[in-house]
């Protein structure tokens, strides 16, 4: 039996929230077994370099919801009158998180434990306990007051259910006073949404070491690289050249992979294919520009970097520029500037912007041409350039001609699926600048499927967001100067018909 001497040790011990952690709680892992927890690399680095607001950008089974869920557990199992909550996307994830990380580990505490702290209420989504604590789960969470929030896999809220990502803002995150812990953590899914956000402004003032109020988010990132586990005997495993340019790239940046990291690296890209890099990134930048859930053009995109055809390019004064557009009248306009070099097909530059008339769009083009010395090619137009202006009457292809572009009107498909086909063959042989094209390549990496929510899958039609109109500018091109088969024959507006009206094909 320990004498007197040891107590005072042990009331050590069980104050200091480190030894808890790593002690007091059992899980399951990966193979069903029951074991300890001990916080690993990444939990570790998270539980020392935590904010009260805290954004985490991960790859796969890093074990971030795991640490948080028994981070706040022991919160409310050592504290009175704490409020804990966890958002998941969808309930059932809500309620295996609860199962497996929450009432798991707490069924497993000390019995001395469990007795001073006992259950009052629970169910499968809430564990309230006898001090008045507790720790619920849920797909959203407005009421009450909390000083721990969770929020996973907040990319694909985002992503896939704008709705509950706009719950989150406006909801969950006001339950949370400025001096709580929220952590906000997720796989990337793409440049846009709130989570995208989050991570951009904690990582810009980062890098500007700027230093963080408490309502400040911190930005916290966990490669696939930190984990001891992601590696492989590499005997008998071939690194392909696209995999080997990859792993240089690396180098350059400060990363330097074993060659057992390699080998792990190139066994599961077999596995992953477009999906390697978001489920497993190397960098934050690469996780953003990942492949996207329902996206319609990412894996040829990551072929397209690969093979190098992503990179600058100079815009040759002897070769014409064509132009590509998308008009909306409050939207965004999206223009593309093309070159054809014999059979290779160059996107040279691109400009997007909104509450502006043509006249800007015009004087932007005009302004290059002067600066690169290039002259101008076709202008390819979606099918209703000829429509009427709001409020001056005109068509807008009137005030375009008037302006000295003369547009291509290209008809409309009569399925977008064969617009989009056509675009992905296009995509197959083009090459793209990434620094004069960055915008219009956002644009093309987050062009993507609508959800349906109430079914689960995605629907055999596009989101219309911030990146249709670069896609769609781009697809026009695609139909109507690579594959015109794809649309009814097409023609340039040149003189009125008799009576005024439409126009007719010159």
């Amino acid at each position: 039996m320990a004498g007197p001497a040891a107590y005072p040790a042990a009331i050590d011990q069980f104050v200091d929230r480190r030894w808890r952690l790593n002690n007091l709680y059992f899980i399951t892992d990966k193979e069903g077994r029951r074991v300890r927890f001990t916080m690993n690399a990444a939990q570790l680095a998270l539980f020392e370099g935590m904010h009260t607001q805290n954004v985490i950008l991960k790859a796969r089974q890093r074990g971030f919801t795991t640490f948080i869920q028994l981070f706040m557990l022991d919160a409310c199992v050592f504290n009175s009158d704490i409020r804990a909550g966890t958002i998941a996307h969808t309930l059932a994830d809500a309620q295996v998180i609860f199962r497996d990380k929450v009432r798991f580990p707490y069924d497993h505490l000390p019995d001395g434990i469990k007795q001073v702290v006992r259950v009052v209420n629970d169910n499968a989504t809430e564990l309230l306990l006898s001090n008045n604590s507790g720790i619920r789960v849920g797909t959203s969470l407005r009421s009450g007051t909390l000083q721990y929030l969770h929020v996973s896999e907040y990319g694909k809220i985002c992503a896939k259910y704008p709705d509950k990502a706009r719950e989150v803002r406006s909801g969950a995150l006001n339950t949370i006073d400025k001096d709580q812990i929220v952590f906000v953590e997720s796989t990337a899914e793409g440049q846009d949404g709130h989570f995208f956000e989050l991570c951009q402004a904690a990582r810009s003032r980062a890098h500007l070491g700027a230093r963080l109020s408490p309502m400040d988010f911190k930005f916290h990132f966990s490669p696939w690289h930190d984990d001891d586990r992601y590696a492989l005997d590499p005997a008998g495993i071939a690194i392909p050249p696209s995999l080997a340019a990859y792993f240089d790239k690396l180098k350059r940046l400060g990363i330097t992979l074993s060659l057992a990291q390699q080998a792990w690296y190139v066994k599961k890209a077999e596995q992953q294919q477009g999906d390697m890099t978001r489920e497993f990134p190397s960098t934050p930048d690469e996780a953003f520009e990942a492949a996207i859930e329902g996206a319609y053009y990412s894996e040829l995109l990551m072929r397209m970097e690969l093979d190098r055809r992503l990179t600058p390019i100079p815009i040759d004064p002897a070769l014409p520029v064509m132009t590509a557009w998308d008009l909306g009248f409050n939207d965004g306009n999206a223009i593309w500037l093309i070159q054809v070099a014999g059979l290779e097909i160059r996107f040279v530059d691109y400009y997007e912007s909104n509450g502006h008339g043509l006249e800007h769009y015009v004087g932007v083009l005009k302004t290059r041409r002067e600066r690169h010395g290039f002259t101008f090619g076709e202008h390819f137009f979606p099918h209703d350039v000829a429509t009427c202006e709001l409020g001056n009457g005109r068509s807008r292809f009137d005030t375009l001609v008037g302006l000295g572009i003369t547009p291509v009107a290209v008809p409309r498909v009569r399925d977008i699926n064969d617009g989009i086909n056509a675009t992905r063959r296009l995509l197959a042989r083009a090459v793209i600048d990434p620094v004069r094209c960055e915008q219009g390549l956002r644009a093309l990496r987050n062009y993507r499927r609508e959800w349906d929510e109430e079914r689960g899958t995605f629907r055999d039609r596009p989101l219309h967001n911030w990146a249709s109109h670069g896609a769609d500018a781009f697809r026009t091109f695609a139909q109507g100067f690579v594959e015109r088969a794809v649309v009814a024959p097409r023609g340039r507006y040149g003189r009125r018909a008799e009576g005024g009206g439409s126009w007719e094909s010159a």
